[in-house]
């Protein structure tokens, strides 16, 4: 198991941050600006140390065979419309895990599809051992995805430090374990065996993502994803892309998807040809939060032809 997607059917209300008011301050003669010290990255200990050299290791044996690719799909990786509709399904309406019972199960189960209705607002929080260039690194780039996904989607996606409702975590082995009260906090209806699904994360779940809908409604009001700060550079950008893309309402992996990063074969690394398809299908407005597999499979179908070309008749929502 390479990533962890799951999503918490819950019926919750948000809660809103309300902002303190500013003193009012007289206005110097000339402006005074505040220099911050970038952050000195707090040093790294045995777990973190064995976890870093563990994760290189691994994307040097994945490289080695091929795999995490970042073009995109090409000439060896053909889709028809009939595969894509049939891996929309299996991604957007099927779940990679069971909370049916007192434990969370890798089981394929069936589910309404899930989206966000309101603007996803993106909180990206890295822990203290990571340095000042990653930061800089990670933010730009996730920025640049956010950018992409609000092109696929025309859904307001973007970076928000004051209102988030997405958090992004990039925390170190220890760093990760403490989080229990952070999460708790941002998604309180989280039980304790999702709390130890990422305090206490096995060593083969690479990153993982937590989605909490509102009732049965299938609309998305929070998530809140982990990455290990101990990955190298493309297994961290690979993170970054599946685990922000699952949570806008692509929760499953299935091995028949290619090219996807929704496949846990490692071929790909980045967002794929075929995922930025899916991406539009579900943010499309002829489907709907909620919707179950018989209600959309019929749109999705359609909407699937248009994008591959194979059909040119509207469909509601769809652009000629």
């Amino acid at each position: 198991m390479r990533k962890r997607s799951v999503g918490l059917m819950a019926a919750l209300a948000l809660m809103g941050c309300v902002e303190a008011p500013m003193p009012q301050v007289k206005p110097a003669t000339r402006p005074v600006v505040a220099v911050q010290p970038a952050p000195v990255a707090a040093p790294e200990t045995p777990a973190s140390a064995a976890a870093r050299a563990y994760y290189a290791e691994v994307q040097r044996g994945l490289l080695a065979q091929g795999l995490l690719r970042t073009d995109g799909g090409g000439p060896d990786t053909p889709y028809t419309d009939r595969m894509l509709a049939d891996n929309f399904v299996r991604i957007a309406l099927y779940d990679e895990y069971d909370r049916s019972g007192s434990s969370t199960v890798q089981r394929q189960t069936t589910s309404a599809l899930r989206r966000w209705q309101q603007p996803v607002r993106v909180g990206l929080r890295f822990g203290a051992s990571v340095s000042a260039q990653m930061r800089a690194t990670d933010t730009a780039r996730v920025g640049s995805y956010l950018q992409r996904l609000q092109g696929l989607t025309g859904h307001s996606i973007r970076l928000d430090d004051n209102r988030p409702n997405f958090w992004v975590y990039i925390v170190s082995e220890d760093e990760r374990a403490a989080l229990s009260p952070t999460l708790r906090a941002a998604m309180p209806g989280l039980t304790a065996n999702d709390v130890s699904g990422i305090t206490a994360m096995q060593r083969s779940t690479y990153c993982i993502v937590y989605a909490q809908s509102a009732g049965a409604s299938g609309v998305y009001t929070g998530a809140f994803a982990v990455i290990r700060a101990e990955h190298p550079d493309l297994l961290r950008l690979s993170c970054i892309h599946e685990e922000i893309a699952q949570a806008l309402g692509l929760p499953n992996d299935s091995p028949k998807a290619r090219p996807s990063i929704f496949n846990d074969d490692e071929e790909f690394a980045l967002l794929t040809t075929q995922d930025e398809k899916m991406l539009q299908m579900l943010y499309n407005p002829a489907l709907r939060p909620g919707m179950t597999e018989a209600e959309a499979r019929p749109i999705i179908e359609t909407l699937a032809r248009r994008l591959t070309g194979g059909d040119s008749y509207a469909l509601a929502g769809i652009e000629e």
